[in-house]
This record gives structure tokens, sequence and C-alpha cells, in this order.
């Protein structure tokens, strides 16, 4: 049962979940006294690579410090470009800019709102250093039919598995496919350590790369660092360390992993089911056999979102837009494009309650509101659209 005390049931979009011993384990690493990063750190990072079936994970502060430094690891730099979609968080978009690289913006398929290796290819250029497939919703991207072109033209794969940790790819988890793979371990993911992330480096020597780096560049591993008069700075880095104190809520969660994936599923199988006959509404396929779902999003029709937004929040229902498109963000105006496929999709996706902590009645409360706002709402436009003697919109 999660010990969380924040708003639950459907008031809260997203929320934190925590299984009651993270309290106790926090408090071990409390009295331990290395609040940095320390054998907590380590240890999870050897049981991070022994879940997902790989030889190594590098934790990290955040999931965009992830993503930035597995850039760098790539070696995108200025004058590189770096193909991202747009219907992301804009984290993607500032962690290529921090590098000095620029993003090239691409569509999403509005069925799975995940890029496609067609999509990419379409994109590529002389520029092009890396490509950051975002893994929408915990949906695993196929890169295959690309894999060779990128392989040839010594173009990076830089995963955003964000909201993918313990999906699948093929018969491997997300992470354990030779890429660059990034995990967030926020507040809100299947698996927190209330602030945190991961690489999946693709090599020994990359590993090490990220390990200076991530410590402001020291050679010295945490234990030497402690026994010495000193201490080597080899190359820029950052202040982009796991905490102890977190590294140890994440194991406990790891522990924990299996039952929260299950009960993901299971909800997100329960919202499919119970709004499939709601007239103008579909969920977004998320593969949930190879998925542990991030969140439930659904489609509705443009001219009604807003305002079927605005009636679930009057109705205590705490829904969402994951996410704007960042080609329309002013921070990111330069290179901006015409996308036309992201700009319908994004008009249309709302974000319903979801975390572990939902119930059945929960799911059925929420579902009873999406049916009567749509209903409403499509109502009244289609009303609207008589009295001023326009043509009745078909659904």
């Amino acid at each position: 049962m999660s010990t969380v005390t924040s708003p639950s049931g459907p008031a809260a979009n997203a929320r934190p979940f925590l299984h009651g011993p993270e309290l106790a384990a926090i408090g071990r690493a409390l009295q331990a006294g290395q609040y940095g990063h320390g054998p907590e750190t380590d240890a999870f990072e050897l049981e991070l690579a022994a879940y997902l079936g790989v030889d190594d994970v590098v934790t990290v502060a955040t999931g965009t410090a992830a993503l930035h430094l597995a850039l760098l690891a790539a070696d995108v730099g200025p004058a590189d470009e770096v193909i991202v979609p747009s219907l992301t968080f804009c984290a993607c978009i500032q962690a290529i800019l921090a590098t000095g690289a620029r993003p090239r913006f691409v569509e999403v398929d509005p069925r799975t709102l995940c890029v496609t290796a067609e999509h990419i290819r379409a994109a590529l250029t002389s520029a092009t250093r890396a490509v950051m497939p975002v893994l929408y919703g915990g949906r695993a991207v196929d890169l295959s039919p690309i894999r060779d072109q990128l392989a040839d033209r010594e173009i990076a794969v830089v995963e955003d598995a964000a909201h993918a940790f313990g999906s699948v790819n093929g018969d491997r988890f997300v992470g354990a496919t030779d890429d660059l793979t990034c995990f967030s371990f926020d507040a809100i993911k299947a698996l927190t350590c209330g602030d945190g992330g991961a690489i999946v480096p693709r090599d020994p020597a990359e590993a090490g790369r990220l390990r200076r780096a991530r410590l402001l560049g020291m050679t010295a591993v945490w234990e030497e660092r402690v026994r010495t008069v000193s201490y080597q700075v080899s190359v820029p880095g950052f202040r982009y360390h796991l905490s102890t104190l977190h590294a140890a809520i994440g194991r406990v969660q790891l522990t924990n992993f299996d039952k929260v994936a299950a009960r993901r599923k299971h909800l997100w199988r329960r919202y499919a089911a119970a709004t499939i006959d709601i007239p103008d509404v579909v969920v977004v396929d998320l593969d949930v056999a190879n998925t542990v779902p991030f969140n439930c999003v659904v489609r509705i029709a443009a001219r009604v979102r807003d305002a079927v937004h605005a009636r679930l929040h009057a109705a205590g229902i705490q829904a969402g837009v994951h996410y704007p498109p960042n080609h329309l963000q002013p921070g990111f105006a330069r290179w901006s494009c015409a996308l036309p496929a992201t700009e319908a999709v994004a008009a249309e996706i709302l974000s319903l309650p979801f975390h572990p902590d939902l119930t059945e009645d929960d799911v059925a409360l929420v579902t009873a509101e999406l049916t009567a706002a749509v209903a409403a709402e499509t109502a009244a436009c289609d009303t609207a659209a008589v009295l001023t003697g326009l043509p009745e919109v078909r659904r």
C-alpha cells in the first residue's frame, strides 16, 4: 500500500507511489552519513543492470541529465543536428541545446504518438549526429528498418525511455538493445527515486566517461576521494550524480517494481475497456502486452477537447495534456517547421488520471465523467453550428 499522502484517486492526474520501506531505507542512508554518491548508489546501479540484463548502468540526478550526458557521450556538439519528435517533454530539446547542437523536429504516428523509422529516415541530413526516439507512454520504438543506415553513417541512437522502464522491445527489456538508453526516475514514474535518472552505456569505456562526467570530471571514485589528499579532474563535467538518499528509495522501488508494472497494465486495460464505447474517443495504443504504461491518453475531437478538459477539472478530475508540441514553443521558434500531423493530434490528446493508487471505482468515475463531458460538448458544438447557419459537423 502507498504511504504517500498527496491527493489520490481521480483528483490527481499522476502521483508518487511508495511501498512503505522507503522511509526506513532513507533513515538508514541518513544514519550512514554519506549523502552524495555512495555505496547505496553503487548497489542500485548493480541491481538495475541485473534487472535489465545489461552489463552496466550509470545513474544520474535526473532524466534530463541522462539525456544531456548521453548526447555528449555520442560526441554531439555544435554544428550537429539531433532528430527528435516535437511531441515530447521539453527536457529533450533542452538537453540537445545544452550540447550546442540543434533539434530537427519530426512527426509522430497519430496512432501511437511515437516517431517511426520512416519519419527519421526522411529527416536525415549531412548534419545528423544522433536520433532521439521518444518512447511515448512507455511504448518501445522499432528502428530496425534504419539500423544499418544509421550505423553506416555513425549516427547514434540516444533513446529517451523516460516513460519506459520495464517495457520490452522484442525479447529484451528497453535498455538492453545496445543503444544509449536514458531513463527517468522522477516522482511520478513507474519506478521513482524521488528524482533521478540512469543511462545504459554501450560499452565499458563509455560507462567510464559517463561516470567521470557526472562527477565534475573527477577520475577518482568516491572511496578513493575520501582516502586521499587530492583528486584529479581530467575532463569537463557536471554535478549530475544520484545521491545515496535517492538511490535508497530506488532500491526499494526496484524490489517491488513487478507489482507496480502489473498494476499499471491492469489499470490501462480497464480504461481501454471502459472507453471503447464512448463516441468520438479513441485510446492511444501503447502495445500494453509489452509496455509498462506511464499514462493513459485518449484522442478527442479537437473542437471539443479543451472544453472537455475544463469540464473534467470542474468535476474534480485532473486530466492533462502531454505534450504541447515543442516546434511551436517560443523558446524553440528558431527551429520550427511544418508538422501538420503533430499539430492535429496535439489538439486532440487528453491524459486521464493514471497511477497505481487508482481503484476500479475511480476508473469508472473518470470514464463516466468523460462520457458525459464529450456528449455535452459535442451537442453544444453541433447546436452552435446550426444556430450560426454553418453545416452541422458530422462525427
